[in-house]
């Protein structure tokens, strides 16, 4: 299904988009006719159809279903870095969709497309070691200070980690540009052979011009500053990278934020036809031909006070199913996709709004990933890990005489890389008042470290090995707290009677009350276990 043009012609992408879009539904029916085609005597289809291919019959007898448990691994992270793998018994690899890509030989010997030409060579991106491959990738994008056009990363929080990085290490990447040496510390041979093959001479001019601006006091507008021929930063900051967005204007300072896809491990889903458009007001283009498109109708989140309603949409026994060129403008949608390679009406987990259509093809706006309460990085933390989590922890404070009374949550990115924060309030079992002093710091923190240890594998391996979220931090704040806070919600129009505390804080009145009470803080002392996935 996949379309034959030129890259570099522009006349020919954009016909092609059009005859997609136009006859959106021409393109559903293929593309569902072929997946069923080509797959119907695999055992997970057969076991439905029998090795039919019918099309009615696939919408009638084949299940939509959730995740199989390790499945859900993997959203994208274009920063160009690769991510550990494992072997399956069979001998597969089982690993992140990028880093799949980034070996392969369609990014490895990939033809020439002027829109794609990186200042990072593919040894610094195939390095495993994401420190080195960090440093030399921003020494890189240095030495090609004058011909850098764009910068971003898939995700807002890789491309900030980035920047937090340069902030943390430019005096050492300076001298590597002075003296045309490259650092000792940087051990891959690969990496080093081809950084050293760019910088073949001492470059001071250079390295003085980026230690100018580096040693302002206020990096308002750094990437301007420092690669001054940019034009926009590509980054997503639809759904959860949206809290990232006053940081991104802040380095930027007046460069556009660009997100320019929609895609996920499971399958690419759709382009932004403007990409120049405020980050409030991206839509994306599901494209026809790259998988079948089916939609769950859910209740829209300000029509409804139960969020987990509000996301859930009908029940499995009454399941509506809306195809693509059927949804309705203003409408929100949980996707369904059948892939090429396999997945059969597969429940994706992303909610979302229609927001137009171009041609017969529906736009639609991010709103949030189902279920999801905390996300800093490629982690996705639902409110039942939350609670499984905050349950390990509460062992160790009641060893100790204290009761977790209630709890609450947000994902703090004032700093990168950003953390989960707790709010706590504690009771004493002995029906006293508890003071301040009476928190031992290392029972507090054994619990900080305790909900980490519980959260699921992507969150520890963000935060053990990539480095991309901080340490946990729990704030214990007085009792009567949290009433507090319920009192406020009622008087903005929460029922009293329906009132249930928020276990994810959102909403920046919210911190404020709960901050404004704080008595402690503790921080994890100690990095969760993670190793590579065996099977």
């Amino acid at each position: 299904m996949l379309p034959m043009f030129d890259p570099n012609d522009n006349e020919a992408g954009m016909k092609l988009l059009e005859d997609l879009t136009t006859n959106a539904h021409h393109f559903q029916q293929q593309a569902l006719k072929e997946i069923l085609s080509n797959n119907a005597a695999t055992e997970y289809l057969s076991s439905f159809l029998n090795g039919h291919s019918d099309m009615k019959l696939f919408k009638e007898r084949v299940p939509i279903v959730k995740y199989v448990g390790g499945l859900d691994q993997g959203k994208a992270m274009y920063l160009l870095f690769v991510k550990p793998e494992a072997s399956t018994p069979s001998g597969l690899r089982a690993r992140p969709v990028l880093t799949s890509y980034y070996k392969s030989d369609n990014f490895r010997k990939r033809p020439f497309n002027r829109y794609n030409v990186y200042t990072s060579p593919d040894e610094t991106i195939l390095c495993d070691d994401t420190k080195q491959s960090m440093y030399c990738q921003l020494l890189c994008g240095l030495l090609e200070r004058d011909h850098v056009l764009r910068v971003g990363a898939v995700f807002a929080s890789a491309f900030l980690r980035a920047i937090k990085f340069l902030e943390d290490h430019w005096e050492e990447l300076c001298c590597n540009i002075r003296s045309a040496q490259l650092s000792q510390w940087i051990s891959d041979p690969t990496c080093r052979n081809a950084v050293s093959s760019l910088m073949l001479k001492p470059n001071p001019e250079l390295a003085d011009l980026i230690e100018t601006q580096c040693r302002e006091r206020s990096w308002e507008g750094i990437i301007k500053r420092v690669w001054p021929k940019t034009k926009f930063i590509e980054v997503i900051v639809t759904g959860s990278m949206a809290q990232y967005i006053s940081t991104l204007e802040f380095y930027g300072r007046g460069l556009p934020l660009v997100s320019t896809m929609y895609a996920s491990s499971e399958c690419f889903f759709g382009i932004n036809f403007k990409p120049l458009s405020k980050p409030c007001d991206v839509s994306y283009t599901l494209i026809p031909t790259m998988a079948y498109f089916e939609f769950l109708p859910v209740v829209a989140p300000a029509d409804n006070n139960d969020r987990k309603d509000s996301i859930t949409g009908c029940s499995n026994k009454e399941q509506v199913v809306v195809d693509l060129v059927d949804v309705k403008l203003g409408h929100y949608y949980e996707l369904v996709v059948t892939t090429f390679t396999g997945l059969y009406r597969y429940r994706v987990g992303d909610i979302l709004r229609v927001s137009g259509f171009h041609n017969k093809a529906p736009q639609f706006r991010f709103v949030q990933r189902r279920n999801v309460v905390l996300s800093i990085d490629a982690d996705k933390t639902n409110e039942e890990d939350l609670l499984q989590a905050v349950g390990k922890a509460k062992e160790v404070v009641e060893a100790v005489g204290f009761l977790v009374t209630e709890y609450s949550s947000y994902a703090d990115t004032s700093s990168i890389p950003g953390h989960y924060v707790l709010f706590w309030e504690l009771k004493s079992k002995s029906g006293g008042a508890y003071s301040e002093l009476e928190l031992n710091q290392d029972v507090m923190e054994e619990c900080c470290w305790r909900v980490e240890e519980s959260l699921d594998s992507v969150y520890r391996r963000c935060r053990a090995k990539d480095k991309s979220i901080g340490a946990l931090e729990i704030r214990v704040v007085k009792e009567g707290s949290f009433d507090a806070l319920m009192d406020f919600c009622v008087s903005q129009g929460s029922s009293l009677n329906q009132y249930k505390t928020p276990r994810c804080i959102k909403y920046e009145a919210g911190i404020i009350i709960l901050e404004s009470r704080v008595v402690a803080r503790f921080f994890s002392q100690k990095l969760p276990s993670w190793e590579p996935p065996c099977f």
